[in-house]
């Protein structure tokens, strides 16, 4: 860079969305510029390896956590756990514990959680996130992030570990800046999501974590402009949060069709979406039929997925996609039984879906959606533009 004296903190607080920056006061007096963010469609599964690579999901192969793989599925060894008694299975303190186990036979380095997925099912199923996404190789297509570049070139950089708690990356954040080496920070913030999550976007719980984040990352720079002459901050998210207002069971409608799972369809029920792969016509002409009647969904055609950038080779995360209207929660679900006030994973255009970007230095070319972010922070780390993103060959 060309003043060695100058930092670049990115800051991501996940969920974070554009619609609920705008009703709270946050760091108004340093971040003299807020604008929303154009996400894209699916969770942080898909939205992390976008933001890291610059590439869409079609061309990270990141998107939902399970897909349709019964000949190299890695779970087909848990098949005795489908007799443990409901009770004993739906909990999601023993479903964690067994998550723990498995992750660790596996040897799967990402981000890995069994949610409700029935243990009878597992076996048609491969698992999407099997290495950390932010060390090298992690990315499932090949594809490069910007902390490949940044190891590459030597750039001294912070990098939180995702896997610990909130307390624990600001307090290495802080001790990195202190230190005067590093020329990039990547500071990761998620415990918001979970808050929304819990509460809703309304909750006082809410404008308590905002407040804190603002609390904490004014410490954060007031620390940081000790040891240099120029800080640039950056504040995004993956996504925005929507307040539900209906649980939906469309498993249960499914089912009333008289179709058997695994010999005519399979499918995987997300907190706001269905994907769906047929095993016959039958199935593809009654499940079609059957949903293109729904009122609480949509039928995502091609050309909305290709939009999206999620029309994915093979069909690899599923034929068909349905997609639940903005604060319709499918549920029970395979990733939880119990209702939620908050989710996200909704059309990435409606209002409460959207992103938000905010820093306190006046961008040339502010980005515009998530996969923009990349070259923010090449720019931020190595002074030029980025080039031209290769696309890995599909294979």
């Amino acid at each position: 860079m060309s003043n060695p004296r100058s930092v670049s903190l990115c800051v991501f607080i996940d969920a974070l969305g554009h619609a609920l920056l705008r009703r709270h006061a946050f760091l108004d007096d340093v971040l003299a510029h807020k604008q929303p963010l154009g996400t894209i469609f699916g969770y942080s599964a898909t939205c992390d390896p976008t933001i890291i690579t610059g590439l869409l999901p079609r061309d990270t192969g990141h998107f939902s956590f399970y897909y349709y793989n019964p000949a190299g599925s890695p779970f087909r060894w848990l098949r005795p756990l489908r007799w443990l008694p409901a009770s004993l299975a739906s909990r999601g303190r023993v479903r964690h514990h067994i998550s723990r186990v498995v992750k660790y036979a596996l040897g799967y380095t990402g981000y890995f959680q069994l949610y409700a997925m029935p243990f009878a099912l597992l076996p048609y199923f491969d698992y999407s996130e099997k290495r950390d996404l932010y060390q090298p190789g992690g990315i499932n297509s090949g594809a490069r992030t910007i902390f490949d570049e940044l190891r590459d070139r030597a750039v001294p950089f912070y990098l939180s570990d995702w896997r610990r708690s909130e307390a624990y990356n600001l307090a290495g954040v802080q001790a990195a800046l202190a230190a005067g080496q590093i020329r990039f920070a990547y500071l990761y913030l998620a415990a918001m999501d979970a808050v929304l999550h819990r509460d809703g976007t309304q909750a006082d719980s809410v404008a308590r974590k905002i407040a804190w984040y603002e609390q904490q990352l004014r410490a954060v720079l007031a620390h940081a402009a000790q040891h240099y002459d120029t800080v640039r901050l950056f504040v995004f998210s993956d996504h925005g949060m929507t307040d539900c207002r209906e649980d939906y069971d469309l498993m249960r409608v499914i089912d009333g069709l008289g179709l058997q799972f695994g010999t005519d369809y399979v499918a995987v029920y997300d907190s706001t979406m269905a994907r769906f792969w047929f095993l016959n016509g039958r199935a593809r002409e009654r499940i079609h039929a059957c949903l293109a009647r729904e009122t609480r969904g949509t039928i995502l055609d091609a050309a909305t997925l290709h939009d999206y950038g999620c029309d994915f080779a093979d069909h690899l995360y599923g034929e068909l996609f349905f997609m639940l209207q903005p604060g319709v929660l499918l549920c029970p679900s395979h990733m939880g039984v119990a209702h939620l006030a908050g989710m996200h994973g909704y059309d990435p255009y409606h209002v409460d879906s959207v992103a938000s970007f905010s820093s306190n230095v006046a961008l040339a070319t502010p980005p515009q959606r998530l996969d923009d972010l990349y070259d923010v922070m090449y720019q931020e780390a190595f002074g030029a533009a980025a080039p031209p993103r290769i696309i890995p060959a599909r294979t």
